[in-house]
């Protein structure tokens, strides 16, 4: 694998966990018991939050969830709240790790902890239902298409880890689960249609049954955005996918230019990156009366639905933005270079997005007047939205809970 030489050491160190995989199956496990995490263990985020709040604040399920973290502070912020969390070396979360019959995640399993997982119910709740071929079908990924024998030695441990844990997978619809059968290299009985649990909270709160917990970062950046809502401005968001070619974003943009056009129109723009992007240094410097940059730190679905206008370009966020049917502009800035070396696409991307297309900060701009004027892409986007998704309400964590019981034959 690349990357620094402590990075290599400490990748090849964990061939000698592979016996201690193997021992974990012999572990009687309870099904009773669910271990949550999400992002490799660094967040408290996306899928697997709202669906471990759900679970935790409905206690007559009569199930044990459990969040297990590689952050430290996570676990304080959860345990300080009244929810159970644990580190994952420490010793009552290496003990949940080989007891748990369930695991929740939304990458691999290693979001909790692989190498303790054998024999447990594995729930891939993913981290969006997207158009970029993604896992297997991802033909550019040299850990599952290995060209020659050095790289299928180099990448082994990696698909032992992220291949192996994975029971079940959600998706978002019929159409999206025939895309998942292929992706993941499972049958259909393991992809799950349904909603996902974090796009519950575009819902209002009595549909989706969840008492939302935020941080006090994440309180103070929601309450900042409703006194400008109740102020009269609209909310814009920015939110891009990661690829080499977003560096060309400061090309395109001159933002003390774009503040002014914010001041004009009366509204604000907020920004919200990738976790994976290359430009968060630089977007964290940002430093204009009409631009808020929200870091990856804060969860994005803790304010999206204040949101008036979104403004991406490839990224999944879309799919989820179509549940509340407002205005969008794909700004595709880059979009030579991104055509060339992404990923391919499941679905021809003006079909997925048919949405006001810009690649300038003039276009832009103009797009931005237009659209907020008169959303004239309703219809084709509903189609779109009809192809992403079987359910559009805030029920989702409700209906998963019940399936993965019947999963683990609760």
């Amino acid at each position: 694998m690349g990357g620094s030489v402590k990075e290599r050491i400490l990748y090849w160190l964990q061939i000698f966990l592979v016996p201690l995989y193997g021992l974990s199956f012999l572990f009687p496990r309870n099904r009773k018991i669910w271990l949550f995490g999400s992002t490799f263990g660094r967040r408290f985020a996306e899928n697997p939050r709202y669906l471990f709040l759900y679970v935790s604040q409905h206690v007559d399920l009569g199930i044990h969830p459990v969040w297990i973290s590689h952050n430290k502070e996570i676990v304080r912020f959860l345990s300080d709240n009244g929810y159970e969390a644990y580190y994952y070396h420490s010793l009552k979360g290496i003990a949940l790790a080989l007891r748990a019959g369930v695991y929740i995640f939304d990458n691999y399993s290693k979001d909790i902890n692989f190498w303790l997982s054998g024999g447990a119910v594995k729930i891939n709740l993913w981290h969006g239902s997207g158009n970029k071929r993604t896992n297997h079908d991802n033909m550019h990924d040299k850990v599952r298409h290995p060209k020659n024998a050095w790289e299928r030695w180099k990448t082994w441990l990696r698909r032992l880890s992220d291949e192996k844990p994975t029971d079940y997978v959600l998706t978002t619809s019929p159409a999206m689960q025939e895309i998942y059968i292929s992706a993941f290299a499972t049958d259909i009985e393991h992809v799950i249609v349904d909603g996902q649990p974090r796009n519950d909270m575009l819902f209002p709160k009595e549909e989706n049954e969840i008492e939302d917990l935020m941080t006090p970062e994440e309180n103070s950046f929601l309450d900042e955005l409703k006194k400008l809502r109740a102020d009269g401005y609209r909310i814009a968001c920015y939110a891009p996918t990661f690829r080499d070619s977003e560096k060309k974003f400061f090309d395109t943009m001159d933002l003390t230019a774009f503040n002014d056009f914010l001041e004009k129109e009366k509204m604000v723009l907020v920004t919200r990156l990738h976790v994976k992007s290359k430009l968060k240094k630089e977007f964290g410097q940002i430093r204009l009366s009409n631009v808020r940059n929200a870091p990856t730190e804060i969860d994005l679905y803790t304010f999206l639905g204040a949101v008036d206008l979104l403004i991406t370009d490839y990224s999944s966020v879309y799919t989820d933005y179509m549940l509340l049917d407002r205005p969008v502009i794909a700004f595709q800035y880059d979009w030579e270079d991104y055509s060339k070396d992404t990923r391919e696409c499941y679905i021809d991307q003006d079909e997925y997005m048919p949405e006001y297309k810009a690649r300038t900060m003039e276009e832009l701009q103009q797009g931005i007047v237009s659209v907020l004027k008169q959303d004239s892409h309703k219809e084709m986007r509903r189609v779109s939205r009809a192809r992403m998704f079987k359910y559009t309400d805030g029920q989702s964590s409700k209906r998963i809970t019940e399936k993965i019981k019947g999963f683990a034959h609760i």
